[in-house]
């Protein structure tokens, strides 16, 4: 018999997931793990983040504050203190994890796995120098972020190192790539102070949005005072005297620091684990091929979250490759081996969220996504001034689209910028899943004073 009944080898969000369903279920689990137990989205990524945007935003509910009648000194951010909280909580956090894990009764095995071979009793595996044997592996090891190949790419960081260190306030400020963590960074250090400059290859940022939201978004940073350079390529960085020079393709600009965002998803963290030695046969960018079952080709072996190639499930991974997809993934795996129920994860109504300032939201599809796949659409747009900038005299605005399949009146997408956008879709995203129809929107009563209830109230579809 097997040491373990299930391996999970990487314990970020959506192995630990998987492993605390399949120990709930009564499997023997054991998670191996080299790093801090939480992964990219608790200690580098999405947790770190959201606790930064969350700071930046005060300095516009200052200035707010002011319009309502409240008297305040001038803020001063002491921005060493902020980094050091969110390391704080962190650690906290880090610790939740481990407490969980041994809770559920989950074995922690601290050390980088490789699988040594297919045996009788399943897989024969190595952590650390020690060996022991799983009747199934689970592989989670997530993805890092890639880096372009250009001169002088060592004096730049990446979101891990923004994230994670603590470190001084640039003044100047330049990020490559308009993806997520591109604008989220770019639009937290804008609020907190910094000159930021965005400089990337598309028109617009946020490729593969729909299209008017990228056009809110790009307005709302300019407006905000960032700097986009669209359509530009970066050369090389050269330090200089006082920082650093990014040359690209429409010119130099200065900065004190360059963050590379130019997305995590072409480096999954594969290598090194034994799988091609298993006979498994990696993308070109290293990620592990599955089934909508996620099985790779070798008999219990199964991968989830960014490591994994989605192309079995007709997507795109570059959408997908988010944390709550990963724990729903690893938990569709744990039910299925050891709880007898085949569960899916719905792809089609997963809302994401980018957490600049403003907010950018969505769900299902955007307008070119459904026209492209040959649907009669209506859409219905609207844009307006939330009520906290009526007496707090800011410029933000709000802007909110559905898109709605012309024949059979189901709402196929909702796309938001504005405050609280995040809080609004992962509420509507439940209608969606139901597949909601525009009458039954039109028919839901409107909570007012609210901007949620403009999605219940547009009526006249958009003349374009």
């Amino acid at each position: 018999m097997a040491d373990f009944d299930l391996l999970v080898i990487g314990a970020g969000s959506g192995g630990v997931a998987c492993a605390r369903r399949a120990a709930h279920y009564g499997a023997r689990v054991a998670i191996a793990e080299s790093g801090r137990v939480g992964g990219t989205c608790v200690i580098r990524g999405c947790v770190p983040k959201k606790l930064m945007h969350l700071g930046a935003h005060f300095r516009e509910l200052f200035r707010a504050a002011r319009g309502y009648g409240w008297r305040l000194g001038e803020p001063v951010l002491d921005f060493a203190a902020l980094l050091e909280a969110r390391n704080a909580e962190i650690g906290r956090l880090n610790r939740v994890y481990l407490d969980m894990l041994e809770s559920a009764g989950v074995r922690l095995l601290p050390g980088r796995a490789r699988i040594l071979a297919r045996v009788a009793e399943g897989f024969r595996v190595e952590v650390e120098g020690i060996e022991g044997t799983a009747e199934r592996i689970v592989v989670a090891v997530g993805a890092r972020p890639s880096l372009p190949e250009i001169p002088g790419v060592e004096h730049a960081v990446t979101s891990d190192e923004l994230l994670e260190d603590i470190y001084a306030l640039p003044r100047r400020f330049v990020v490559v790539g308009a993806g997520y963590i591109g604008v989220e960074l770019a639009s937290i250090f804008r609020a907190l102070g910094s000159e930021v400059t965005i400089v990337f290859r598309g028109e617009l940022p946020l490729r593969g949005f729909d299209l008017d939201l990228r056009r809110e978004l790009a307005g709302a940073l300019s407006r905000a005072g960032v700097k986009l350079v669209a359509g530009a390529r970066p050369e090389r960085i050269v330090p200089v005297a006082g920082g650093y020079v990014l040359d690209t393709s429409q010119g130099p600009v200065e900065s004190d620091c360059v963050l590379l965002a130019t997305g995590r998803r072409p480096i999954p963290n594969t290598k090194g684990l034994g799988l091609e030695e298993l006979g498994i046969r990696l993308d070109a960018d290293g990620a592990i091929p599955v089934d909508v079952a996620y099985r790779t080709k070798v008999p219990g072996l199964f991968a989830v979250g960014d490591c994994s190639d989605h192309a079995g499930h007709g997507l795109d991974a570059t959408q997908h490759d988010l944390t709550p997809v990963a724990i729903a993934e690893g938990r569709a795996v744990a039910e299925r081996l050891f709880n007898a129920n085949p569960k899916t994860v719905n792809y089609k109504t997963v809302p994401t969220a980018v957490f600049s300032l403003p907010q950018a939201a969505a769900v299902g599809l955007s307008q070119e996504r459904a026209t492209a796949e040959g649907r009669e659409i209506k859409v219905f747009r609207t844009r307006f001034r939330p009520m906290l900038e009526t007496l707090g005299g800011g410029e933000e605005r709000v802007f909110m689209k559905l898109v709605v399949d012309a024949s059979d009146d189901r709402v196929l997408g909702i796309h938001l910028v504005g405050g609280e956008a995040a809080e609004i879709v992962q509420g509507f995203a439940v209608a969606l899943t139901c597949r909601a129809t525009k009458a039954q929107f039109d028919a839901t009563v409107a909570l007012h004073p609210t901007a949620a209830e403009e999605l219940v109230t547009m009526w006249r579809p958009a003349e374009d």
